[in-house]
C-alpha cells in the first residue's frame, strides 16, 4: 500500500541544516496496522505527515498503491489526500461550534458529496465508535475519549484506504487509551484499513502487527 524510498528531509541550509528524516525506506503492506514509535523529536510526526502529503520530502519518493504521490499539485494532490488518507492528530482539531454529526460530516461537505449521502455515512460511523448518543452533542459536552471518537469517525467519512493517526492517545488516561485503541482496532478489521500509528507507549503498539523504531531521524530496526 505504501512504499517509501531514500526519504530525506531537511530545513534551512547549510551550514545551519536541520536534518529530520535520514534515508527512510519502509513498506507497509495493504490492511497492516503498523506502530512507530520513538522518543519525542526522532521524526515521527515529519514522517507521518510526509506519509499523508502534509508535508514534502527534501528528497526521496512515497507511492502509494504505486502512485508516486509528490507527482501530484494543487488540486489534484488535494484531492488524493482527501479520499486516500484519513487523519487523527492527538489534538482532535473539532470545530467547537459544530455538533459531533457536524464535525463528521465535514470532509464529506468540502468534497461536495450529496448531503444524504455524507449524512448516513456520519451517523453510521458515529454509530461504529459507539456515539450514536451523542449526534447533536458539541465538542465540549464530549468527554476527552469520546471528543477523539468524533476524530476517529471524521477521519472515515470519506472511506480512505489508509489512516494515519499521531499519538491518538497521548492527552488520554490509560483507560481511555485502551478504548481508543479497541476503536480503530475493530475498525481496521471491519473495514482493512492501513493503518500507521505514532504512540509513545510501547505496550499500546505491541497489540499492532508490526512496530518500527525511529532514533534522529532514521529508522532503528523494523
Amino acid at each position: 500500500m505504501i512504499s517509501v524510498d531514500s526519504l530525506h528531509k531537511s530545513y534551512g541550509s547549510d551550514p545551519n541544516r536541520v536534518e529530520v528524516l535520514n534515508d527512510i525506506n519502509l513498506s507497509v503492506a495493504v490492511g497492516e496496522h503498523l506502530a512507530v514509535i520513538g522518543a519525542s523529536g526522532a521524526g515521527k510526526t515529519t514522517l507521518m505527515h510526509i506519509l499523508g502529503a502534509l508535508d514534502r520530502p527534501t528528497s526521496g519518493r512515497v507511492e502509494v498503491e504505486g502512485q508516486d504521490v509528490f507527482s501530484l499539485t494543487g488540486a489534484a494532490l488535494d484531492s488524493f489526500r482527501n479520499r486516500t488518507i484519513g487523519f487523527v492528530f492527538q489534538f482532535n482539531q473539532l470545530l467547537p461550534e459544530f455538533s459531533a454529526l457536524e464535525n463528521v460530516m465535514m470532509p464529506g461537505l468540502i468534497a461536495r458529496l450529496p448531503d444524504s449521502e455524507v449524512i448516513a455515512r456520519a451517523k453510521s460511523l458515529l454509530d461504529d465508535v459507539g456515539l450514536s448518543h451523542r449526534l447533536s452533542h458539541k465538542p465540549g459536552q464530549l468527554s476527552g475519549g469520546e471528543q477523539q471518537r468524533v476524530a476517529i469517525a471524521r477521519s472515515l467519512v470519506m472511506e480512505p484506504k489508509i489512516l494515519l493517526a499521531d499519538e491518538p492517545t497521548g492527552n488520554l488516561d490509560s483507560h481511555t487509551s485502551d478504548e481508543i485503541y479497541a476503536v480503530l482496532q475493530r475498525l481496521h478489521e471491519q473495514r482493512n484499513l492501513t493503518m500507521v500509528i505514532v504512540t509513545h507507549s510501547e505496550q499500546l503498539a505491541g497489540r499492532l502487527d508490526r512496530i518500527v523504531r525511529m532514533q534522529d531521524g532514521s529508522l532503528v530496526n523494523f
